[in-house]
């Protein structure tokens, strides 16, 4: 959805532990200034429900974070997760811009996994095919209508104008790739149940997934090994991480399996591209979310890989001042998505 005439807007992340809320304003070029924000954990139970109650509770908790941030503007653009969304990368031929248009309003249902009539669906054209001159590429997203108007109603109830929905791993794209990458990039932003990846090319994305592995799996497979608490297991995992030599290496050899299948679908998800792409490597790997907290897990990833890893930062485009930095300190490398949404221009 663009976002024609619309001033000031802020955006909110509705995330499976906590809700977060970003207004950034433009500053010099293409950076921003963070302006306000706000960020309110909350029960997963209460997240993952549809009840009236559920509902209440959540409405109760995105209100807290808009509270506390103080944004004013009732202008707004939500995340859509992306295990509601599904989102693709087509081929088609080169022709001008109306003919795509007609041609994507009738063919669109060959590339989505559900009804038409029944989904929300948008694209955009990326530009040419990366390896057949004849073909352009044309990126398709989709979510149940259902769920759409659902998470419409919930914020509109709410006193908000929702301008815009996009999916999150598409806002994630925005935040933490660097301005000038010029080859493909694999971005991994790990959440608490699930994990999404992006491969793109020059600023664009070519290949988007979600693996269904998250924090919570590393942290089920220390509590089945090391026999502890869940708390204690979180605690240990992010505070030894992959280090072989802390605690003689039990908590890596814990959650170890776990780690090996996850880096398998990272090298399936290179491979594919890989496959599609032969004549554009990957050059790097960007991690964001809990995959940039965790001690040795770029380490452990670049060897796995082959492809060197390094950390993201969701922020790298945005001016927090001192007062803002300290409170963002414990939580920062959770904002992607919510900095990604923010930051849609007006074009």
């Amino acid at each position: 959805m663009a976002l024609n005439g619309v001033g000031d807007f802020f955006a909110i992340d509705i995330g499976t532990t906590a809700v977060r809320v970003v207004q950034l304003s433009p500053a010099s070029g293409d950076t921003w200034n963070l302006s306000n924000f706000g960020y309110a954990p909350i029960d997963e139970k209460t997240a993952a429900s549809s009840s009236p109650e559920s509902r209440r509770k959540l409405s109760d908790v995105i209100m807290t974070a808009i509270g506390q941030s103080g944004i004013k503007t009732k202008n707004v653009v939500i995340g859509l997760p992306s295990s509601k969304t599904f989102t693709t990368i087509v081929e088609v031929p080169i022709v001008p811009e109306a003919e795509l248009r007609s041609m994507m309003k009738y063919q669109v249902d060959q590339y989505i996994p559900m009804a038409v009539n029944e989904a929300k669906v948008d694209w955009a054209l990326l530009g040419a095919s990366l390896h057949n001159p004849e073909m352009q590429e044309v990126l398709i997203s989709s979510t149940a209508s259902a769920y759409a108007e659902d998470r419409l109603e919930l914020i509109e109830a709410l006193g908000f104008n929702v301008i815009a929905e996009e999916p999150d791993p598409l806002a994630m794209i925005r935040s933490l790739l660097p301005p000038g990458i010029t080859d493909a990039r694999l971005i991994i932003n790990i959440g608490e149940q699930s994990t999404d990846i992006a491969i793109t090319y020059a600023d664009t994305p070519r290949l988007v997934r979600t693996i269904p592995t998250g924090l919570r799996s590393l942290v089920s497979a220390a509590v089945q090994n090391l026999n502890v608490e869940e708390a204690q297991a979180r605690q240990f995992i992010l505070k030894f991480g992959l280090a072989p030599d802390r605690l003689e290496g039990q908590v890596y050899r814990a959650i170890e399996s776990t780690l090996d299948n996850f880096a398998t679908e990272l090298t399936k998800s290179i491979k594919f591209f890989q496959t599609r792409y032969p004549n554009t490597p990957v050059g790097g790997i960007l991690l964001s979310g809990f995959g940039s907290v965790l001690p040795g897990f770029p380490e452990y990833i670049s060897a796995k890989t082959g492809v060197q890893s390094s950390l993201a930062n969701p922020w790298q485009r945005v001016q927090v001042n001192q007062s803002y930095q300290q409170q963002l300190a414990p939580i920062a490398s959770e904002f992607a998505t919510a900095v990604g949404l923010a930051e849609r221009r007006n074009k």
